[in-house]
């Protein structure tokens, strides 16, 4: 068995990230929440990116119904704990990581171990896990730890950052005393305004939002990873662009487009509250 080498293994990275800052990168310590679809993903982006460091956080197990975008998702990992396949398949990667496991998910309890001496979130949750979503990226504000997510939507991804002295996530989506279905409807019209996305669904009875069914691309999740692991580069090496919300970036591999938004104000901007009525309209319809 040959012996692993941090430097050579991850050597490829030099030249778009210098010696001094691929050690950096080593140092890094991220916390992901979430190992489904986008989550398993961009974990084992930034694993290969070579960040040394991780908190993984899920309490599911693989299923069949996971085959067709998840990370992990294997006829030999079926029935088993995500977050335990996913641990495995970091350190086949990078033997000398860290690998802090939530096998239990996030809840309070554990919330302030989950994001103890954390760099930057990267968010993974299920999006209908409202609670959760709004528990971590509330603490991340108060904490002053940059989070980042990249939403799956089509065949294309959404994405946006939340910084230290940015909008919060609150403050964008607006989701606090809304009913499920509209907290649905907010977090899908602010993940991504430009709505590249609607022209091609296929069938619109595979959407069920009040009974939290949707579909998903295994090129969307791919496409999330790429987005939110470049964003972790620059924050944790301070440097190129960051566009923090109410900014937001749409890629949509199917259209062949990208869309950067801007909603000053989040839910309250009016063209996010006319997007939102309209979406009203057709989900009473």
């Amino acid at each position: 068995m040959a012996e692993f080498r941090y430097d050579e293994a991850f050597s490829r990275n030099l030249g778009w990230v210098t010696a001094s800052e691929q050690h950096r990168l080593r140092q890094a310590r991220v916390a992901l929440a979430g190992m489904g679809g986008v989550g398993g993903v961009h974990l084992q982006t930034l694993a290969r990116l070579g960040v040394g460091h991780f908190h993984i956080a899920d309490l599911d197990t693989f299923e069949l119904a996971n085959f067709n975008r998840q990370a992990g998702a294997l006829v030999s990992t079926l029935g088993q704990s995500k977050v335990e396949v996913l641990r495995r398949q970091v350190l086949d990667i990078n033997p000398e990581a860290e690998v802090t496991v939530f096998a239990r998910g996030i809840h309070p309890d554990n919330l302030d171990d989950f994001l103890r001496r954390v760099d930057v979130y990267v968010d993974g949750l299920d999006f209908f896990a409202f609670g959760a979503r709004r528990a971590v990226f509330s603490a991340c504000q108060e904490l002053e730890i940059p989070a980042v997510t990249a939403a799956p939507l089509g065949m294309g991804a959404a994405l946006l950052d939340f910084l230290p002295g940015s909008m919060g996530f609150e403050d964008y989506f607006g989701l606090e005393g809304c009913d499920e279905a509209e907290q649905a409807l907010r977090l899908l019209v602010g993940l991504a305004p430009g709505m590249l996305h609607r022209t091609y669904l296929a069938d619109r009875s595979r959407v069920d939002l009040r009974g939290r069914r949707g579909p998903s691309t295994v090129m969307a999740c791919q496409l999330c990873a790429g987005l939110a692991a470049t964003e972790v580069l620059k924050i944790v090496l301070g440097r190129g662009p960051l566009r923090p919300a109410p900014h937001g970036l749409q890629v949509d591999a199917y259209r062949g487009r990208t869309v950067h938004t801007w909603r000053p104000g989040g839910h309250r901007h009016p063209l996010t509250r006319l997007a939102l009525a309209l979406a009203r309209r057709q989900l009473r319809g």
